[in-house]
């Protein structure tokens, strides 16, 4: 699994002990950990709202499968993300809500909150956290009796974010272009972003706005 981490402003700071903890539990498990920033406090900034932007492109191209965000409370990041299509992210704040949250919902991003409750031993809830959320494969249901209505809620919740949501292109061709711009000229997003994505629509539309 392609893991893409991506962090906002207020944040920024809180990076570098995001990457090295998230890839630390994630490559143990084979997964690989793509750091879209922002890296520090003097990269391009990057607010929670494009946070739900560049997550949505990276999701619906295939560029990640899975995707690492939050901001300071991790609600506003988490909202910014759902109101994308194919796009479910859970506010996780401790490891049994990892846990939970990849069981029963099998969903393809969490948001974190970085300011809010991240004092002594930050690191190891961090740990903590992916080591939950990625343990075991998504989907398997909790209590495990319940793993067929579980199962069965989530394509359902699938098939209803498909007709209240509209295409990623529609969308991509409508948003306003500066907030667009600001989102995906990093250096980050061309390296990763064109190394690893599959959607050729979604890649032809980049590489307009880019002038590539």
């Amino acid at each position: 699994m392609r893991i893409a981490l991506i962090n906002e402003n207020s944040q920024a700071a809180k990076n570098e002990i995001i990457y090295n903890t998230l890839n630390k539990v994630a490559s143990k498990y084979g997964h690989k950990v793509d750091n879209y920033g922002m890296l520090n406090a003097e990269d391009k900034p990057l607010t929670y709202v494009q946070n739900g932007l560049l997550a949505a492109i990276l999701i619906n191209s295939g560029a990640a499968d899975f995707v690492v965000t939050g901001c300071g409370t991790g609600a506003g990041a988490m909202l910014a993300l759902n109101s994308f299509p194919n796009m479910l992210c859970g506010l996780v704040v401790e490891p049994s809500d990892a846990y939970l949250f990849g069981q029963i919902n099998d969903g393809n991003a969490i948001s974190m909150p970085y300011a809010k409750g991240f004092g002594w031993g930050a690191e190891l809830n961090l740990e903590n956290v992916y080591e939950n959320l990625f343990k075991a494969p998504f989907g398997g249901g909790y209590p495990k009796e319940r793993v067929v209505p579980e199962q069965r809620n989530k394509k359902i919740l699938d098939s209803v974010k498909k007709i209240t949501h509209r295409s990623m292109i529609d969308i991509l061709n409508d948003i306003d272009k500066d907030f667009l711009m600001e989102t995906i000229d990093r250096d980050t997003f061309k390296k990763y972003f064109f190394e690893n994505a599959k959607d050729e629509a979604i890649i032809a539309f980049i590489k307009k706005a880019l002038n590539m």
